[in-house]
């Protein structure tokens, strides 16, 4: 049963892995060549998008989404969505949506004269899903090759560590101090039956050998 264990420990990494990478942010150097709004058809129980106001909506409805068109360094194309993530999840508190689009209007820029900037972001880009990552803010930058030290990512996976550590060393500590005392008693009952069960059997061997 051991590779049952660990295909169970190895979902949940993975799991916790995917929603970590898809909800913390991230950031591209890139250069926007221009903003737009789209009339998407949306499902309103997708969580790759924003919510919807129409909450009744049992089934997709039609929405304007802004959008950031952007070059990366390596001359490739990626499209951000530019929506509201208000106080729900993941919670950016993100409400100015309509200023990002105007700063991102402002920074548009071409491929002879490029304007990079370090966009703030979360998500994923799957285009045959038609999944597009979150535009959280934009910066200028002197380059395509400024570094960027991801000082969030590092302070929340710092604390959470220290959390699941934590709630480990408690976890262990009580398993020593309550549950494997109970178990050890449940293993000794269960030897004792096992014993009793033997010393049974023996005495009718006897008894049937003596006839």
């Amino acid at each position: 049963m051991r590779w049952l264990k660990w295909a169970f420990w190895g979902s949940l990494l993975l799991l916790v892995g995917a929603l970590l990478h898809y909800n913390l942010p991230k950031r591209d150097v890139v250069y926007i060549t221009g903003v737009e709004i789209k009339l998407e058809r949306i499902d309103p129980n997708s969580v790759f998008w924003a919510s919807s106001e129409n909450n009744a909506a049992t089934g997709p409805v039609e929405r304007d989404v802004r959008f950031i068109d952007t070059v990366q360094a390596d001359g490739g194309v990626k499209v951000f969505r530019n929506e509201d993530t208000g106080g729900g999840w993941p919670p950016y508190f993100k409400f100015d949506s309509a200023n990002l689009q105007a700063e991102a209007r402002n920074l548009v820029s071409t491929a002879a004269d490029p304007q990079w900037v370090a966009l703030r972001h979360y998500g994923w880009r799957i285009p045959f899903l038609s999944i597009y990552p979150n535009a959280l803010s934009v910066t200028p930058v002197a380059g395509p090759d400024v570094r960027l030290i991801p000082w969030f990512n590092i302070v929340v996976l710092t604390l959470l560590v220290a959390v699941v550590w934590g709630v480990g060393v408690r976890l262990r500590r009580w398993s020593a101090r309550h549950l494997s005392p109970w178990l050890d008693r449940g293993d000794r009952r269960v030897a004792i039956w096992g014993d009793a069960i033997r010393r049974r059997r023996a005495a009718r061997a006897e008894q049937k050998k003596a006839r």
